[in-house]
């Protein structure tokens, strides 16, 4: 290895750490070698059949009556419960359990792709999901279909009421899509499942699973009032997913981050692999609908992979992913030589993920991302600045009250030339004038627009895009909520 290898570059930029974590490092092992895709598809829409729309209509009402998925009573008792009389169906399969702030449902995508193009059979779990409630809980690369979805609920539905009978509370929302997907994965039967958190991690709904290979996605400030004001704080909630013996893949985090994951790892014996030292982004190069990247994983050199996502916060979760799936079939520990390179470039090649710099529209050019919270909605800034050459950006802004929406608008601000404020329909949803208020605190009265509805809200934005004409380079970016996203994509005929 040379001087110039890019790799020492990237520990050294990425490194800088507080000397007190050596002597956690110390304590901890970590992995380093010595020495065809599942297809993805998109958004389901509603089901066709009048009887099976009907049905699924009927089990998402029922859903709808337990407690949403902002309603948390912090315990896994009930789930545990649920899960005991189905005769734990979570411990049939090994499992990729995967916590952090942002980029997690992308993570699991790539690891989902990962997986079936090295011919496993996969289950993944993410949440919230863009359009329709199928998508949380996927088979081989697919959401299950509504029928499945819709017997899978009624299989369990018995054992719901029985635990619902004997606790406390009532099993949430999420707590039953969790007991579903982990009954339909059992039923498949999958050869692994990826696992994403809801939130937090010590007592999501989905920790009942001892999983091989723990995943930590970049830590920031979200959900502060549950899991805690300091990127520190929030980590030793997630660090709950790390189990005894796992195998720990981390991303780059916040230093107090870092010292709560790896002091975990030395309490439970984990084996850890950092980014930026075990494995990382060698190079990356912008490319025709995503970008070209370098990659070094536990193994190896991994080159010349094409991602069909825009953005650097992807290629880092790439670099995540491929860790996490090395770490899986025992790269780094058990064998010293990498994964197929094949493989791993047919697989990566076929990643989707709906509503994350997602463009569904153009002439003008209308881009979909769920960006949430002032991280997210940085990484995102980055990235529309890199991969799209706008002259003039108008913001579609609808955003939950429950988030910092003066920081997501901070972060959008140096890149739109206005802004038009909106509300999506769910009842988390801020006021579209409660929004306008703060948006004119930070980009100025002149740049800001109000439009409740959200369909009001789009053509207004496009109609401010294609103001300086067709060839002028104009373009919409529609952020602030998951379920924003979901609804614009409809209204634009995604799904």
């Amino acid at each position: 290895m040379t001087d110039s290898d890019p790799f020492d570059e990237i520990i050294e930029a990425e490194t800088d750490r507080d000397p007190d974590l050596a002597v956690i490092e110390a304590g901890s092992r970590t992995l380093r070698t010595q020495g065809t895709g599942a297809p993805q598809a998109d958004v389901p829409g509603r089901p066709e059949d009048p009887q099976v729309d009907a049905a699924l209509r009927e089990v998402e009402a029922e859903l709808a009556t337990r407690w949403g998925e902002t309603k948390l009573e912090p315990s896994v008792s009930r789930i545990a419960a649920l899960m005991d009389v189905l005769g734990d169906p979570q411990r049939s399969y090994p499992s990729i359990h995967i916590t952090g702030t942002n980029g997690k449902t992308s993570t699991a995508r790539m690891i989902e792709a990962l997986l079936g193009a090295f011919e496993l059979r996969t289950g993944r779990y993410t949440s919230p999901h863009v359009q329709s409630i199928t998508e949380r809980i996927s088979l081989d690369g697919a959401p299950i279909s509504a029928e499945r979805f819709i017997e899978t609920y009624h299989d369990i539905k018995p054992y719901i009421e029985m635990v619902d009978a004997q606790q406390e509370f009532r099993l949430s929302f999420f707590e039953v899509l969790t007991g579903m997907a982990y009954a339909a994965f059992a039923d498949a039967p999958v050869d692994v499942a990826v696992v994403e958190v809801g939130m937090g991690g010590t007592w999501d709904a989905t920790n009942v699973i001892d999983a091989d290979v723990a995943v930590v996605t970049p830590i920031d400030l979200d959900h502060t009032d549950r899991l805690g004001g300091t990127t520190g704080e929030i980590a030793t909630e997630k660090a709950g997913i790390v189990k005894q013996d796992a195998t720990v893949i981390l991303a780059q985090q916040p230093v107090d981050a870092a010292q709560v994951l790896l002091k975990k790892a030395v309490e439970v014996d984990a084996t850890v692999a950092r980014e930026g030292l075990e494995f990382g982004v060698v190079s990356r190069n912008v490319a025709v609908g995503g970008q070209l990247i370098n990659l070094r994983g536990l193994g190896g050199e991994y080159e010349e992979i094409y991602l069909p996502l825009h953005g650097p916060y992807q290629a880092h979760n790439a670099a995540v992913a491929l860790a996490a799936v090395e770490a899986f079939f025992g790269v780094g520990a058990q064998r010293p030589d990498p994964l197929s390179i094949d493989t791993v470039r047919k697989a990566f090649a076929s990643v989707t993920s709906p509503g994350r710099l997602e463009v569904v529209r153009r002439s003008p050019t209308v881009v979909l991302d769920a960006a949430h919270n002032p991280a997210g909605a940085r990484a995102t800034a980055e990235a529309v600045a890199e991969a799209f050459d706008f002259s003039r950006l108008i913001g579609v802004v609808g955003a939950s009250g429950d988030k910092n929406v003066r920081g997501l608008l901070e972060a959008f601000e140096p890149m739109f030339a206005e802004v038009v404020v909106t509300q999506n329909s769910s009842h988390r949803a801020m006021d579209a004038d409660e929004l306008a208020a703060i948006a004119v605190e930070v980009f100025g009265d002149e740049r800001v627009q109000v439009e409740p509805r959200l369909p009001d809200a789009l053509e207004a934005a496009i109609t401010l895009a294609e103001e300086d004409g067709e060839f002028a380079g104009g373009g919409v970016l529609v952020t602030g909520s998951v379920i924003t996203v979901g609804e614009a994509r409809l209204l634009l005929g995604r799904g």
